[in-house]
């Protein structure tokens, strides 16, 4: 049964009576449904998990992504109504006209209004963030400014709790590690059971002992203080076929981030499967090549404030968007830009790399993201705006298993004229002249994504030894690999649209050319006929739209012998047509491949036969 909130009636204001209560009221009522939905898919995949539903949990999370805009246009369009309603007209501009002094007045008292509704709200920051997205459907962008919309945040979060603490806190000193591992286990209250209760407590008990001696090199450091704790988030964190348990340990004050992944064995019992024990294991866990958890929150501030403990790199607004939150992740992103273009000096410029055929790509290099504007005249053949717009969202809404980087997508962005060096406005004034407009001062950009910058591999291939080579090409062939049981055929596979992360993993991030697995059709090229055909500048054979023939990617991927020999001695099975088919054939069947968001190596020991969460 769907939530309360999912038959919320908001009511519409005409006549004389409305009033900035009352439509502070009504944003805030469409926020209000659209959280309790968003909570609701968390406690949807609990029961999921419970039931094995893989496909139910990948459909689910899918849809939660639209889940907000949705709300935005549904409260969006209830408010325009209202507001045409009104007998003076006094709040409602004309489409593409300036507020009048009498509406700016509104509208001002409108916010005051709703910060005054959020003094005692959950999810202040988030309702913040619906504000800002209603209003921006009304009003002009010269409105955009911190007395008509939340450009800074109004209600701190800080010290913000919900009606119940966030996480459960057990003492190992006290308690005993066992039994606390045990209790954790069990205040989960999963239906399905688990497989061996104390055999799984006593196997994670000795990793976790094995991992702390590992991290504390003396005796001393080793001993437990007496107000040793160990802190674990109240929700499972879940995606695809796993569930996380995400805590840390505080000894000395001193704190050890951890997750424990659970999984289901064939029998449908629960088992845990890895210990993560790092913060660039918990920062992978989290990271931005990876499908949104689905978790349930009733004050989501207090998460995000534990989750940064743990992996104190990532900016809240990654942590954000890996919840779920993605537009609240947007707005922190964009008050972080805003605040590092004010204290930085250094010009946005062309990025590195080769330019490519459909995106103008830039960045700021004092600042870790690049910004993609789509071309006007895209050098592709039978591809437009919105084919490409498409891809990107088909990407948003896949799971990326680790191997595909996310994007904020940002409308109307205002920048600084002078902080563009030449070449970049030249560049936009002739490859992005529409999706541009330059004013004396400022450049707005009306359509770009925005993503994590990483090393393009072409880059780092020319630098690599010959043992970081062999590995990056590994990782290479693997990202393929993933990609292709995910239902992904990258299309274009140069080594210029996928790049390196901090930590070392192959993240493709080139969309305009992708696919489904399922739509392609891979092929063997048959024998020529005779000599003339097979030296002819033309196939021999006929070539359908999305055949694809496997042996030709030596061609284009393999002509440096070092990279050659790296590929052949870890992937050569990518070259065989038989190889793509299998795998099509699998995808096409339903199946689920299972692909791990840890290394083997944080494994508790091979689960026979078990499924493993697919990220």
């Amino acid at each position: 049964m769907a939530p309360a909130a999912d038959h919320l009636h908001i009511e519409q204001v005409a006549g004389p009576t409305l009033s900035p209560q009352s439509v502070a009221a009504q944003i805030l009522q469409g926020f209000d449904r659209h959280y309790a939905l968003f909570r609701y898919s968390g406690q949807r995949a609990k029961a999921l998990f419970e039931s094995r539903n893989w496909s139910g949990i990948q459909r689910l999370s899918r849809e939660r992504i639209a889940y907000y805009d949705t709300r935005v246009t549904e409260c969006t369009q209830r408010l325009r109504q209202a507001l045409r309603h009104h007998h003076t007209a006094q709040a409602m501009p004309d489409a593409d006209t300036a507020l009048t002094s009498g509406q700016l007045q509104f509208w001002q008292a409108v916010k005051t209004e709703y910060i005054r509704l959020l003094s005692n709200h959950l999810q202040p920051e988030c309702a913040e963030t619906f504000f800002n997205s209603v209003s921006c459907r009304i009003v002009d962008r010269d409105y955009y400014n911190n007395d008509f919309m939340f450009v800074r945040p109004a209600v701190a979060t800080e010290y913000m709790q919900g009606l119940q603490p966030s996480y459960r806190v057990y003492y190992p000193l006290t308690e005993g590690l066992l039994s606390s591992i045990q209790t954790i286990f069990t205040d989960f209250g999963l239906a399905a059971p688990f497989a061996d209760l104390p055999a799984d407590s006593r196997r994670t008990a000795r990793r976790a002992v094995h991992e702390l001696r590992q991290l504390l090199p003396t005796e001393t450091d080793r001993r437990i203080a007496a107000d040793c704790q160990i802190q674990v988030l109240k929700s499972l964190f879940y995606r695809n076929k796993g569930a996380y348990i995400v805590g840390r340990l505080v000894n000395h004050g001193t704190v050890y981030p951890f997750a424990i992944a659970l999984l289901h064995t064939p029998a449908g019992k629960v088992r845990p499967d890895a210990l993560l024990f790092s913060s660039d294991d918990l920062s992978t866990l989290f990271s931005f090549t990876r499908a949104y958890f689905l978790v349930d929150m009733e004050s989501p501030a207090p998460y995000v404030q534990f989750l940064s403990t743990l992996f104190p790199r990532k900016p809240k607004a990654e942590i954000y968007t890996a919840i779920g939150l993605q537009k609240q992740g947007k707005t922190l992103f964009y008050r972080d830009f805003l605040q590092h273009l004010d204290h930085s000096h250094d010009q946005f410029d062309m990025a590195p790399g080769i330019r490519g055929l459909v995106m103008t790509v830039f960045t700021l290099p004092s600042y870790p993201y690049v910004f993609k504007m789509i071309r006007d005249r895209i050098n592709k053949q039978g591809m437009n705006n919105a084919m490409v717009r498409g891809k990107y969202q088909l990407v948003k809404k896949h799971d990326r298993v680790g191997r595909m980087a996310d994007t904020w997508e940002y409308s109307q962005v205002a920048l600084p004229k002078h902080r563009f060096s030449q070449a970049l406005l030249d560049e936009l004034r002739d490859q992005t002249p529409n999706q541009i407009e330059i004013t004396d001062h400022t450049v707005i950009l009306h359509h770009v994504y925005i993503e994590r910058r990483m090393t393009p591999l072409n880059l780092y291939l020319t630098k690599a030894s010959d043992a970081s080579l062999d590995a990056i090409i590994r990782q290479y062939g693997q990202a393929i690999k993933e990609l292709a049981g995910a239902n992904i055929f990258p299309g274009d596979m140069l080594f210029k649209n996928f790049g390196v992360t901090r930590l070392g993993r192959v993240v493709f991030y080139d969309y305009d050319e992708i696919q489904r697995m399922t739509e392609m059709h891979f092929r063997r090229i048959p024998p020529a006929p005779n000599e003339e055909a097979e030296m002819a500048s033309e196939p021999w054979y006929p070539v359908g739209p999305n055949d694809v023939f496997p042996e030709e990617f030596r061609f284009f991927l393999l002509s440096d012998q070092r990279v050659r020999n790296a590929f052949l001695a870890s992937h050569p099975d990518l070259l065989e047509a038989e190889w793509w088919q299998a795998v099509r054939e699998q995808v096409a069947m339903g199946r689920i491949e299972d692909i791990f968001p840890y290394e083997s190596s944080r494994r508790l020991g091979t689960i026979a036969g078990s499924a493993s969460p697919q990220h």
